[in-house]
């Protein structure tokens, strides 16, 4: 119900997006995997059942990644170019490994308010174009919550979550950034949540100068500006996360 809802808003308001799927996910449901891209819009990997590549070894993220490149090709005929991890998750060889299958683009950090070319080797002769989130601009903290499982209990209305998007809209939009609005069909789905994201997109349209598009149209201009790669450095130290692993490399 979420996704068919959401394409015919995208369909009113002529914007082209993106939709970042699981693999499990296409296998379940391919026919609707199968609308979002007669509906124009770009499929790009999420994972295979949706599992944070830092909680993986090596070897289970490389079969993720395989894995959900499969069931993409399989379901839709898509060879994606982005990727976006769960739980916006990376460990420190996954743009290594996204870089090596061909990927253009990760939509994953939260460490600029545009696009960038990450370095994934030292020397920083190979990158991919990283295009920054933030969780203010995920709906997850506005609307989900599952007993026992995920969220506080607030859920806020449709009109408080707008009201946030919006402030961060125009913050982004003068500083010349990226504004990445994530949205799950479950949940911004809803009628109410809906209508106030389309009055919301609407009003993000009727700004001038503003380019309004999928992240792959983001990540090509950005690679056609030709930055210079950049990276952090890792600080190795004791591994806080729990056994039996996390992705780290650290046996500390």
């Amino acid at each position: 119900m979420g996704v068919p809802r959401l394409l015919d808003i995208l369909a009113r308001v002529g914007v082209q997006s993106t939709f970042f799927v699981p693999g499990i996910t296409a296998r379940r449901y391919p026919q609707v995997v199968r609308d979002i891209v007669s509906a124009g819009h770009e499929i790009a990997h999420h994972g295979y059942h949706h599992e944070p590549p830092a909680g993986l070894s090596e070897q289970e993220e490389r079969d993720a990644l395989d894995q959900g490149l499969q069931a993409l090709a399989e379901v839709c005929g898509v060879r994606p170019v982005g990727y976006r991890a769960p739980m916006w998750d990376l460990s420190w060889r996954t743009p290594s490994l996204l870089e090596e299958r061909g990927f253009l683009y990760d939509s994953s950090l939260m460490d600029s308010d545009h696009p960038y070319e990450l370095a994934v080797d030292q020397a920083g002769h190979r990158s991919i174009v990283e295009i920054p989130i933030q969780w203010a601009l995920d709906d997850w903290e506005q609307y989900c919550f599952l007993p026992n499982i995920s969220g506080s209990g607030l859920i806020e209305t449709p009109r408080k979550a707008r009201e946030l998007w919006e402030a961060e809209f125009e913050g982004i939009r003068d500083a010349a950034g990226c504004w990445v609005l994530t949205n799950h069909p479950f949940l911004s789905g809803r009628p109410a949540r809906a209508r106030e994201l389309e009055s919301l997109m609407r009003r993000i349209i009727s700004e001038g100068e503003v380019w309004v598009t999928t992240l792959e149209n983001i990540a090509r201009h950005t690679r056609s500006l030709g930055l210079p790669p950049r990276s952090i450095t890792r600080v190795d130290g004791p591994c806080l996360k729990p056994p039996p692993h996390c992705g780290c490399g650290s046996n500390t």
